[in-house]
């Protein structure tokens, strides 16, 4: 079996059927005893260009290892949703666990605005300590 990542891109007004199209893509895949080493939900994300008069599109990541012919099904079955309005499948060497860049940019963001809340809140705590003086 070989390794792949997946990347779909789903159709905005879709994005409250993201857990069962991964749910039916993910059976897919066990059912055929591949394995899925890392799936990430980039969430819904601006597009860098019009799609179909489309902005917007959710983002999945999946990392899988899996034979041909499941790739082969699957692929049929991203050409025929119509809730998928891009796709790429890339094989790889190894298998990727390890968390995303974008995940991680995500997390960097609110940790950062953690970090500004709780800066604010002491400022606040601050400047009413001084008035009640």
């Amino acid at each position: 079996m070989r390794h792949y990542e997946i990347l779909l891109m789903i159709h905005p007004d879709q994005s409250e059927q993201v857990p069962s199209i991964i749910d039916r893509y993910k059976s897919i895949i066990t059912t055929a005893k591949g394995k899925i080493h890392r799936q990430e939900d980039w969430g819904r994300r601006q597009l860098a260009y019009p799609i179909n008069k489309l902005y917007k599109a959710h983002y999945i990541l999946l990392n899988i290892e899996v034979s041909q012919k499941v790739i082969d099904e699957l692929e049929t079955n991203f050409k025929f949703n119509d809730a998928i309005i891009r796709n790429i499948i890339i094989r790889v060497k190894r298998a990727i666990t390890e968390v995303s860049p974008m995940i991680k940019i995500k997390e960097d963001h609110s940790n950062e605005s953690e970090a500004i809340e709780e800066y604010q809140d002491e400022e606040i705590v601050d400047t009413e300590n001084k008035l009640h003086k």
